[in-house]
């Protein structure tokens, strides 16, 4: 299993999120967003229906119905109720259970930097996991720096 740890400094979550998101849709792959604080997956929900005007992005928050219909699925913890092999950690905190999936995607930034460093390296003697830090450069784009 894969582990991309994307470490926020030119750009916001707001502005990151969509595009993967986006990416994983597009390939046929669904997305588990996780937030442990429900204002901050409310505020994910408003955002992936406003992020772009000229985009659609089919999603829903857990408990709903039709979580096994939704592309993406926001939720406070990494269950896949809707089949996802991708999760995203979005509020800087590791969770163990994203090793069930097939790749996570773990975003920090400097308030949780500490923690995402204690989490790289609890990863580094994990069979099977292969770990990947990127970060953005001075002109916003993502560079794999480990």
């Amino acid at each position: 299993m894969q582990v991309d740890f994307y470490h926020l400094l030119a750009s916001p979550l707001e502005r990151v999120l969509p595009r993967i998101a986006e990416r994983m849709v597009g390939g046929d792959g669904r997305l588990v967003i996780v937030a442990g604080d429900e204002r901050q997956r409310m505020s994910l929900d408003r955002l992936l229906w406003t992020y772009a005007p000229d985009s659609f992005l089919p999603h829903a928050q857990a408990g709903g119905e039709r979580d096994a219909d939704q592309p993406v699925l926001i939720a406070g913890d990494a269950v896949a109720a809707n089949g996802a092999r991708n999760v995203a950690l979005v509020d800087g905190v590791w969770r163990d259970e994203a090793l069930t999936f097939d790749r996570a995607f773990h975003f920090f930034d400097d308030d949780s930097v500490g923690a995402a460093r204690v989490a790289w390296k609890g990863l580094a003697d994990r069979e099977g996991v292969e770990r990947r830090y990127w970060k953005q450069d001075d002109g916003g784009r993502w560079t794999q720096a480990a």
